[in-house]
């Protein structure tokens, strides 16, 4: 039986994973592919946990040295970031090394770089753990949709901002005191800024873009706002209106461009990715042939996103002796089809909207505040009005319909300039995720 050789870069959460599905799971693997995988090589700072996890494999110091020995076969890379992942990614695809690879960061921000040197060296470039852990999202949205033209992409794609909202929804706790908890049980880093302000869920669905719609990654053009800003109320109010808050990555193709943002939303409750909660990931797709589907499941861990490692090394090792045409290709599309495409601002979007205006509570205030929307055409859905009785004033909240957001900014900015209103409007932008 022919063996694989594999080169393993970082042995942390995900790549100790990575050895313990290959250890506990590799008769079955083999019995799928007819050949053993074995990791070979390891790189890793600390030599008593490549002895526990890797003990018949060559510690190596330098990951350069590693990524261009004759003994590896396929590159692991697992270090994170874009700094060393990226220069030893491109010396292993210039020293003829398949990839696999679980960084979001580095495919959102230089995935047209490597891909580029990967097809001119011709090796293969697998990524399916790079989005949503576990689940299988990136291959289906390379091959099993690949006879449909996809309209639209929502995901829950962040873990740690996923359990802040379900807590502060479940027990109405303020944001601070969830994410706290959340750092105490290790779903949250001591710095969490890259997941709680929509970086993370932004690199993961620039991404699902470029296989989409087949153009370039283009991380530049996604939309970021995350959930630090969130207040217990507005998630209290959207339940009383029938909605959940979720921080979403949407991608959308429309007749005026591609949208790409990240940003709370509120979604109907009745919807299956509303009650998505703790830190599971989900993914829905819009396609013209086979309508919605929903993919669900753990978006991040040591096993689940070791299982899809392990998915992507089986795939090379399949097609390891294949022509280059018989490949998948890295962005769905053929290279010489993956095209530019128009991006659109958040200006031209077009959604429903959440606000949340604090004013006095006198006569004519809603009256005021009607007639400022509509003078920018933005007409109301739905209106609940609380009162705040310590000084008299008020907190009202409307839905509108759907309408063109720089149309909303300027309704806000007219009715924040009233007298009667005391506090910055809140905006939540709504979706009914059907088209």
């Amino acid at each position: 039986m022919q063996t694989i050789n594999i080169g393993l870069l970082g042995l942390g959460t995900v790549g100790s994973g990575v050895a313990q599905v290959l250890r506990d799971n590799g008769a079955e693997i083999a019995r799928r592919l007819g050949r053993e995988v074995r990791i070979s090589a390891v790189c890793d700072s600390r030599a008593e946990r490549a002895a526990q996890w890797c003990p018949q494999a060559t510690l190596v110091a330098n990951p350069m040295e590693l990524v261009q020995r004759d003994d590896v076969d396929i590159v692991v890379e697992l270090f994170g970031g874009t700094g060393v992942a990226k220069d030893v990614v491109l010396k292993a695809i210039e020293s003829g090394k398949h990839i696999v690879t679980a960084n979001k960061k580095l495919l959102a921000e230089y995935g047209n770089e490597i891909f580029a040197l990967a097809g001119k060296h011709n090796v293969m470039v697998q990524f399916e753990a790079s989005v949503a852990g576990g689940i299988p999202v990136i291959k289906a949205l390379r091959e099993g949709l690949a006879a449909n033209k996809i309209q639209s992409i929502a995901g829950i794609i962040n873990g740690t901002s996923n359990f802040i909202l379900t807590e502060m929804r479940e027990k109405g706790s303020t944001f601070k005191d969830v994410l706290a908890e959340a750092q105490k049980l290790g779903y949250a880093e001591a710095d969490p800024t890259f997941d709680i302000e929509g970086h993370d869920a932004g690199h993961k669905i620039t991404i699902m873009s470029a296989l989409a719609f087949g153009t370039p990654v283009n991380f530049g053009a996604c939309y970021l706002e995350g959930i630090s800003q969130l207040d217990s109320r507005d998630i209290k109010y959207a339940e009383e209106l029938g909605y959940r808050i979720k921080l979403l990555g949407i991608t959308r193709k429309t007749e005026k461009g591609i949208e790409l943002r990240v940003h709370p939303t509120l979604i109907p409750e009745s919807y299956l990715l509303a009650n998505v909660n703790g830190v599971m990931n989900a993914v829905r797709v819009n396609a013209d042939m086979v309508g919605e589907t929903l993919y669900y499941g753990a978006g991040a861990g040591s096993l689940p996103t070791a299982s899809a490692v392990v998915a992507d090394l089986v795939d090379i090792c399949r097609l390891i002796s294949a022509d280059r045409e018989n490949r998948v290709p890295y962005l769905a599309f053929q290279p010489s089809d993956v095209q530019q495409a128009n991006f659109v601002s958040m200006d031209e979007i077009s959604s429903s909207y959440y606000l949340r205006v604090r004013a006095d509570d006198q006569a004519g205030v809603l009256g005021t505040i009607a007639t400022l929307l509509a003078r920018e055409g933005v007409s109301i859905e739905a209106l609940i009005q609380k009162a705040v009785l310590d000084n008299h004033q008020a907190e009202i909240v409307i839905l509108t319909h759907h309408t063109i957001e720089k149309n909303v900014k300027n309704a806000i900015e007219a009715i924040e300039s009233q007298e009667c209103v005391r506090e910055p409007i809140i905006l939540i932008r709504m979706e009914s995720l059907n088209g």
